[in-house]
Parts: C-alpha cells; structure tokens; sequence
C-alpha cells in the first residue's frame, strides 16, 4: 500500500480479505475521513520476524519492530547479494554495526561460504555466474 495499491488490491495480492489486512496491520492504517480511502502510514512499529545470517553459519532469526528497521534488514541483505555478485566493498558500510542487537556479519569470507552452502536462502549467489570468491 506504501507503493500506491489500494486496502483491497494489497489484500488481493497477498491472498488474504481486506478484513484480515485491518485485524493485523489496523495500526499501521488510517482513514482521513468516513468513506475516504484507507493508506498506510509513512512507518509503523510492528513486529517483524526476520532472518539474518548469523557468525556461526546459522541463520539467525531476529524480531524486529517498525517498517524502519525491517528495511535496513533489507538493505543488508541487499548488500549481502551486491557482495556475492562481486562488489568487494559493498559490506563496509555495515561494520561494527548491530540491529535488533545483533552484530551484523561483514565478512567476505563468511558470507560467501555461506552462500555457497546455501545457508543463504535470499541469496542471489546460486543465479549468478562468477560473483565473490
């Protein structure tokens, strides 16, 4: 909905009722007046459970709350597959960095022998050809 959809093509897309989308996500909409178009807000505070890789080669699964920090999980993963597809510095922005608490993995090294035991699942590393060695 943050892109433009409508209350009920957002719903339509994810195979739920408009219904369902109010009972959990009610806080992250609004109405400005009876009848008008229900929008999401510009951010919202709800819990997200995420994956991130973790130091041990496990996938670490974290909570997160707010839209905010879901999508610095998501520019890190982002950064993860710039990475895997040969941008050697494309993980120096997030060293010594935490979210949720959690020291976020920067090592080449790591990630790419993670990648290559498919411990990786959003990985872009199985589709492309050369990548990070």
């Amino acid at each position: 909905m943050r892109q433009g959809d409508t209350l009920s093509k957002a719903a339509r897309n994810n195979g739920v009722s408009s219904r369902t989308v109010k009972r959990y996500v009610g806080s992250a909409l609004v109405q400005d007046r009876p009848s008008g178009r229900i929008r999401a807000t510009k951010s919202d505070r709800l819990i997200r459970y995420l994956q991130i890789p973790g130091p041990d080669g496990q996938p670490r699964d974290i909570n997160v709350r707010g839209s905010k920090t879901a999508s610095k999980v998501a520019a890190y993963k982002a950064d993860i597959n710039r990475l895997l597809r040969g941008d050697r510095h494309a993980m120096d922005k997030w060293r010594s960095r935490k979210i949720a608490g959690f020291e976020l993995v920067t090592d080449p090294k790591v990630l790419v022998a993670q990648a290559r035991k498919e411990l990786l699942p959003y990985s872009l590393y199985r589709s492309l050809a050369g990548g990070a060695a």
